[in-house]
């Protein structure tokens, strides 16, 4: 439908809004694209803990009034099938944080079997509110299922040209990044102009990009050393070393991601890595997904998003010494690793020694 769309090239790291089912991500593994499913609703959830099963990445979160845990500008593209978002409803509250997190020039595709005349105006009105280009609209003859493909622009030109000013432009001093308990804005964050900042250009192309590192990017020689350094454990260590029987580990987490050099070093084997970056460390989420990994933001404090027994290996590196002073009883952490862990599976933990003895 769009032949600028190139799956596993330009398009690598996608959302799947409230999947039914984990076919789409399926579809799309052996293209080299990276799905994560997005778990909704109470009759959607169990459905994402059957994608974790079959070995897809997932996470589950509350959609109502908060941000999703995910910095701005981050997916190349977005897929909701019948996710049963009311996308028009609240003043499009829904669809305005689908564009806070879609990438410059991301696309959004929506597939549905049914919908009404008013829905349909709801949403034309509204795409068109918040300077969507429609770029394909195709209804399957044999499923009856209408499949439209909607751009996010590339430059604010488009936004500025509007008549009405609604949604508004959010105020240069609101961080778009800023996700956690943070409430949906019903505005718009205009798109970053200055080749120093994240968001003017789309990535390299995959597998290219998780070795490239862009301008805006600082101090890359750090983290290229980074790459290098994860690289050597990774190959020397963790494959070799342990004991781990790899052909056995397919969901991964690094709980204490930084730049996403654990993932990279794995990006050979067959697994997938959910990039954890704790909320109270530096903001780095926005370098993994520029490399074509995945992750989201995470309070250690409290519970992950996931179901119990859903991930073959954790890795945890200086986690604990990095959260002595944050959560009253660190051993909630332990608890909470136990219960996401798979019987049998496998915990790496590397810090000081006093904390590995206590």
């Amino acid at each position: 439908m769009v032949p600028d769309i190139e799956w596993g090239k330009n398009i690598r790291v996608v959302l799947d809004i409230g999947c039914e089912d984990s076919s789409f991500g399926a579809s799309l593994l052996e293209k080299d694209v990276l799905t994560l499913t997005l778990g909704l609703k109470d009759d959607l959830v169990d459905l994402a803990q059957v994608a974790l099963e079959r070995g897809f990445p997932a996470v589950v979160t509350p959609f109502g009034t908060r941000r999703l845990p995910f910095p701005s500008g981050v997916f190349d593209a977005i897929h909701c099938n019948d996710c049963h978002a009311s996308w028009h409803s609240n003043g499009g509250k829904h669809l305005i944080e689908m564009n806070r997190i879609l990438r410059p020039g991301g696309y959004f595709i929506l597939s549905s079997k049914h919908s009404s005349i008013e829905v349909e105006e709801a949403m034309s009105t509204l795409t068109a509110s918040i300077c969507w280009n429609i770029l394909a609209d195709k209804t399957d003859e044999i499923s009856d299922i209408r499949i439209k493909l909607y751009q996010k622009p590339q430059a604010n030109d488009i936004c500025q040209l509007r008549r009405k000013k609604v949604p508004p432009l959010c105020k240069a001093n609101e961080n778009p990044d800023a996700s956690w308990y943070v409430l949906i804005k019903s505005c718009l964050h205009t798109i970053p102009e200055s080749i120093e900042q994240r968001g003017t250009e789309w990535p390299e192309e995959w597998p290219k990009r998780l070795e490239t590192y862009p301008d805006w990017m600082n101090n890359r020689k750090k983290l290229i050393a980074d790459s290098e350094h994860w690289k050597a454990i990774v190959d020397y260590s963790y494959l070799v070393g342990l004991g781990i029987d790899w052909s056995n580990i397919r969901n991964v987490m690094d709980m204490k991601a930084i730049n996403g050099g654990f993932a990279a070093a794995l990006a050979q084997q067959k697994v997938w890595v959910m990039n954890v970056i704790p909320v109270h460390a530096p903001n780095t989420l926005p370098v993994v997904f520029e490399r074509g990994i995945i992750g989201v933001y995470h309070d250690w404090c409290e519970a992950f998003g996931t179901y119990a027994r859903s991930y073959d290996l954790l890795h945890a590196d200086h986690l604990f010494s990095r959260l002595k002073n944050r959560c009253k009883h660190p051993i909630v952490i332990v608890v909470e690793m136990d219960r996401i862990l798979r019987p049998g599976g496998w915990g790496i933990i590397r810090d000081k020694v006093e904390y590995l003895i206590h």
